[in-house]
């Protein structure tokens, strides 16, 4: 969605990059530095991928998979509570590597092979709490998180359904649901005729309200509270 006249532009994301490829590296920070991005340092391994990122806080941390040292998801549980989004940016698609980097905490996962473009648009939705994915991974995530949420619960012996969830408003829960079932920002404002800006700020809301930090952990806990499955009709 474009600026409205006269409005300023948001900041440029401050971006981190980590890969043990020399060329990619320094092509990567380049094409991202000439987009407008703020490249705020680089890492060539794992451990220094996590001090980097604990010193620097930035937005976004453009992490391979694959760094000598500490593989990608161990960066990831690694860094903690530091609020800095991590961007998987891997040559590998294998199912057990996607899951792991997820699990882990990422909020995206994109090949390689993504165009210049591609990858710029994912670093910028990653800056702004998005999840986002190579085509074709974003429904091999939900699966799995459906398999998590369908799976009994101790205390009531299965499934949630439904669970009211009282700091939301109904707009809120409404546009919980619909994340819930994969749908990125601009889908959801098409369906509830709502401007893109508008549902990102009930999607940041409803983030500080339930201390999450990212689209994957709202995705996780709408499924946990069986929202995935309530009828829309009404809303």
């Amino acid at each position: 969605m474009s600026q409205p006249p006269g409005a300023a532009a948001p900041p440029a994301p401050r971006v981190l990059v980590a890969d043990d490829h020399p060329l990619w590296l320094a092509a990567l920070e380049r094409d991202l530095a000439a987009r407008g991005v703020d490249i705020v340092g680089t890492a060539v391994d794992g451990p220094a991928a996590v001090r980097r990122t604990r010193a620097a806080r930035p937005d976004v941390l453009v992490l391979d998979l694959n760094l000598p040292g500490m593989r990608g998801d161990e960066v990831c549980r690694a860094l903690g509570d530091v609020p800095t989004r991590v961007l998987i940016l891997s040559a590998s698609g294998e199912q057990h590597d996607v899951l792991a980097a997820i699990k882990a905490g990422a909020t995206g996962y994109l090949v390689k092979s993504a165009s210049p473009a591609e990858i710029l648009d994912a670093v910028l939705a990653t800056a702004r709490g998005e999840a986002v994915f190579t085509p074709g991974l974003a429904g091999l995530v939900l699966g799995e998180f459906r398999r998590m949420g369908a799976a009994p619960e101790p205390a009531s012996g299965g499934p949630a359904r439904s669970r009211p969830i009282p700091q939301l408003t109904a707009r809120e829960t409404e546009i919980l649901r619909l994340v819930a079932t994969g749908m990125g920002s601009k889908e959801i404002a098409a369906q509830l005729v709502l401007s893109h800006r508008t549902v990102q700020n009930h999607v940041q809301n409803t983030l500080g309200k339930l201390h999450l930090h990212n689209r994957v952990e709202l995705v996780r806990f709408a499924l946990a509270h069986g929202l995935e499955d309530d009828d829309p009709a009404g809303a």
